[in-house]
């Protein structure tokens, strides 16, 4: 009987910790201790989709947010790469849809009628990526699902049901997506540029009658992996009462031991809180102490933009060595896509994610669940003080600078680094010689080294604290990928 006590003992002790660890009260203390779900930090590679009401006119500057046209329009200001009079959304509406016409208006005209979220996930599927992230509801507060909230605190038919495609987009790609290995992601806007209750003095109605119950409808809805918060403006915390909606999340949702969440919930004094931190179109090394996620598109633009060119858009080279980059400093690339208004995803996007995946069928390896080796990259001889000449956003073809197209006297990152399961991964930003060495790298007798996706172990020596590696010379037809090739070491010191 004392045995069969204890144990029960035991179990109950068990039951009390795991619920006290599940309890989380509305304070940092408390919240920050919550456990990141490792699926994140392992997926390293994600898929923005940008799509709403600025899909329909799909204009802006180059070097612009199409997705802020409404913005621009009425407040006639631009900013971005380039120097603007801040007229120029404004002037090419005019003259498209005439003075008539509001941005409004634009919501019977998104039909998304060509939209098969089908075929959307089985490309981001072939793409290599782990998680996509749709854009739910952007900062014009027009809705993808049926939210009565968009509706009623707007005026007006304000979601994709009521108005326009008259179906629950986000319902659709929730089944789709479903269906598949990946992990779905909602991007939720916080600010409403429009919305009446969107002001200083009406704040505290906007975030308990307004923006809460839709999130949380949506959440009760669709169960979403992530929920990527976006536009907190200069509020803080308190205003957003950021610190309840955690709370409520991690301890009472359905989705508290699985859901993800981002950094952009309110105006935080730095990078602090939520399970990942974010940038944007940027370039600089990280070293963060939580998992972070780099969003880029492959223009300028996040929302589809027919204004940009061939030239506007990262090669395929440069967005996989953005990639790759990012994961040597233990980060995620969410590459962003912009639909047009029908709902088709321009061929060129569909070419970038078929060449990433790819590369990514050969080089996976080396690529998810991997974190940080003790050096992140290996240059060569030269200056390191690059610096991009663009003025906000660094464009994705800015790295080839950093690897293969350095400036005269310039270094390039000629190595990047990524380790997994004892093994080191040296992913190589060129393949033009017959050896390359690797600095402070110590063998064993038992190391080993291949090329990912080539047959053979490579002939390799150590060459005092370097290891020296031998490539082996082929033909473009015989070589395993393109773009960046990776050798794979094991059981070194």
């Amino acid at each position: 009987m004392k045995t069969v006590f204890l144990e029960i003992c035991l179990i109950l002790s068990i039951l009390n910790k795991g619920f006290a660890q599940t309890i989380y009260t509305p304070d940092w203390e408390s919240i920050d201790k919550r456990p990141i779900p490792s699926w994140f930090q392992d997926a390293k590679f994600g898929i923005f989709i940008h799509w709403g009401l600025y899909s329909v006119p799909a204009w802006s500057p180059k070097g612009t947010y199409a997705e802020w046209y409404q913005y621009w329009l009425e407040n006639k200001t631009l900013f971005g790469n380039g120097n603007f009079k801040g007229d120029e959304i404004y002037n090419y509406h005019q003259k498209t849809y005439g003075k008539d016409f509001t941005y409004m208006d634009f919501a019977a005209l998104f039909k998304a009628q060509d939209y098969n979220a089908t075929e959307w996930v089985n490309l981001f599927v072939e793409s290599g990526a782990k998680y996509a992230v749709l854009t739910t509801k952007h900062h014009d507060g027009f809705a993808l699902w049926n939210s009565k909230e968009a509706t009623l605190n707007h005026a007006r038919p304000w979601n994709s049901v009521e108005i326009g495609a008259h179906k629950d987009l986000v319902d659709e790609f929730a089944k789709a997506i479903r269906k598949t290995s990946l992990k779905m992601g909602c991007y939720f806007s916080l600010k409403e540029w429009n919305n009446p209750l969107y002001a200083p003095s009406t704040m505290s109605i906007y975030v308990e009658q307004h923006l809460y119950p839709q999130l949380k409808d949506l959440i009760t809805k669709f169960k979403p992996d992530l929920i990527w918060a976006d536009g907190p403006d200069n509020y803080d915390e308190d205003t957003w009462k950021t610190k309840d909606f955690f709370a409520w999340l991690y301890t009472s949702s359905e989705i508290k031991d699985s859901v993800v969440i981002n950094d952009r919930w309110a105006k935080f004094k730095g990078k602090k809180h939520g399970d990942y931190y974010t940038s944007e179109y940027s370039s600089s090394d990280k070293t963060y102490d939580k998992p972070w996620e780099e969003c880029r598109g492959m223009g300028f633009s996040f929302g589809y933009n027919k204004h940009e060119d061939i030239e506007d858009y990262a090669t395929p080279q440069a967005l996989i060595h953005t990639l790759i980059k990012i994961v040597s400093q233990g980060g995620n690339l969410l590459l962003n896509i912009g639909p047009n208004a029908e709902g088709k995803i321009p061929p060129i996007m569909q070419e970038r994610l078929l060449q990433i995946g790819k590369w990514l069928q050969v080089n996976g390896e080396a690529i998810y669940g991997t974190r940080p080796w003790k050096v992140n990259c290996q240059w060569s001889k030269g200056k390191r003080n690059w610096k991009s000449k663009e003025k906000y956003y660094v464009s994705a073809n800015s790295i080839l600078k950093q690897t293969v197209n350095p400036d005269p006297g310039y270094a390039v990152q000629e190595v990047f680094f990524t380790t997994k399961d004892h093994n080191l991964y040296a992913i190589l930003t060129s393949y033009s010689h017959k050896k390359i060495k690797l600095w402070d790298i110590k063998t064993t007798s038992n190391t080993t080294i291949h090329l990912l996706g080539y047959p053979q172990a490579l002939k390799w020596e150590q060459e005092g604290k370097n290891l020296v590696v031998y490539l082996p010379q082929l033909t473009f037809s015989e070589m395993p990928c393109e773009y960046a090739w990776t050798l794979k070491i094991t059981n070194i010191q």
